[in-house]
């Protein structure tokens, strides 16, 4: 294995010393460090994040090889700054059993470029009529803890609060798309001033909010843990934050693009802004940014959902909804919260690795600790261009944008998955 030394790094926004990278772990820091065995890399301006762990990624195989594979996804992660990633189950076959979810955790280890922790399906088939072969997934070699079913809600609150029950005696987490189905029959888009003005059918903000009130008190009952996917609302702010003030046990992610897009990109009507929950308004973003800021929202988390040309170029009402996310998301962070590189550290790696239970990841770089890191140059811009894209598919919304920051080097577990910007293999 190639020691690594990297030089004059600034370490989480810390004064820059030196990295010496041997046996895939950090063995030394601290200024002049000399190795004249190890390949340099020149750090200078650079600064050194734990790697990212992303919550939340569509990695779409098995079934949608069209779209994204676990290859080209954990590709996608590492030109990221990522190193772990959890991929959700709405695959093909659904990921509702033990045989799926350890293909897919063998497809990362293959891949060997991010480390893939699959998320089981909470119901078969993501029907939401009866619990999946949960205790299996988590005896799994995957050893799945979280289960969720992505892109549909767990409605039922009888069979939410079983869910919950079970997961309780392995200290799993549920994690929810809080959507109440019955509220956005036939929805496009946000319920507001838009909507009504281009006459698309509305998603309300109560829809998220009723479900999030619910579950609350459900993991509040049961004392199990609830993890709420993709929080895009100032109400839904404000029932975890009194929820949290109770002390549920309940954490909560938002994506990159509800921090930055407000609905009103849909007046394009170009259908890469279509996604799920909406995009919504000014004031939903500046109550998603002070609560990412004071911690009632936990973790970023990329809801990364690759498709394929021709469910996105077509008209709205029949596109699929879903953005690209995992190489955007950290400039996207940096661009929304400036160059606090603590709090990045906080909710892009050390949290959601800690709610994943991912032993070795989200550690900042220290003697002895596992050398999962990534480097970026803050200072650098780019301009997005989604050819350049490693993923399969192009549904970025953020095409031809210039965000400021680049992911120069990416480190998992002391060997290189992107050097200079690429990546190795």
């Amino acid at each position: 294995m190639t020691a690594y030394l990297i030089t004059s790094v600034s370490v989480v926004g810390a004064a820059p010393t030196d990295l010496l990278i041997r046996d895939g772990v950090i063995a030394e820091v601290g200024p002049g460090l000399t190795a004249p065995d190890a390949t340099v890399v020149d750090g200078t301006g650079l600064v050194a994040l734990p790697g990212l762990v992303d919550l939340h990624t569509h990695l779409r195989e098995p079934g949608r090889e069209d779209a994204e594979t676990v290859e080209s996804g954990s590709r996608a992660a590492a030109l990221g700054g990522y190193t772990a990633v959890c991929a959700m189950a709405n695959t093909s076959p659904v990921a509702d059993t033990a045989g799926v979810v350890e293909q897919v955790w063998r497809l990362g280890r293959e891949a060997a470029l991010v480390d893939v922790q699959p998320i089981g399906a909470v119901t078969v088939g993501l029907a939401g009529e009866r619990l999946a072969e949960l205790g299996a997934m988590a005896d799994s070699a995957a050893r799945v803890r979280i289960f969720s079913d992505d892109g549909h809600c767990v409605a039922d609150p009888k069979l939410m609060r079983r869910a919950l029950e079970y997961v309780k005696a392995f200290d799993g987490i549920i994690a929810q798309h809080a959507e109440e189905p019955r509220l956005t029959e036939g929805a496009q888009m946000h319920e507001g001033e838009v909507s009504t003005r281009l006459g698309l059918i509305g998603w309300p903000a109560v829809a998220e909010e009723a479900i999030i009130a619910r579950d609350v008190l459900l993991a509040e009952h049961v004392g199990s843990r609830l993890h709420v996917c993709h929080v895009s609302t100032a109400g839904s702010v404000e029932v975890l934050r009194q929820a949290k003030a109770r002390g549920v046990r309940v954490t909560a992610e938002v994506t990159p693009h509800h921090l930055l897009l407000t609905d009103e990109r849909a007046e394009t009507y170009d259908p890469v802004y279509k996604v799920n929950p909406p995009l919504r308004t000014a004031a939903d973003i500046a109550a998603l940014r002070a609560a990412l800021a004071d911690g009632v929202i936990d973790v970023i988390a990329t809801d990364h959902a690759p498709h394929a040309v021709e469910d996105k170029e077509c008209e709205w009402a029949y596109a699929r909804p879903g953005m690209l996310g995992l190489e955007t998301a950290l400039s996207i962070a940096l661009d929304v919260l400036g160059p606090e590189w603590d709090l990045i550290a906080e909710r892009m790696s050390r949290t959601p690795a800690r709610i994943a239970g991912l032993t070795g990841h989200g550690v900042d770089p220290a003697p002895g600790v596992p050398a999962n890191l990534t480097l970026i140059d803050p200072a650098a811009r780019r301009t997005i261009e989604p050819a350049e894209l490693a993923s399969r598919s192009r549904n970025t919304p953020y095409a031809r944008m210039t965000l400021p920051g680049r992911i120069v080097a990416t480190f998992l577990r002391g060997e290189p998955t992107v050097l200079d910007g690429k990546a190795v293999k």
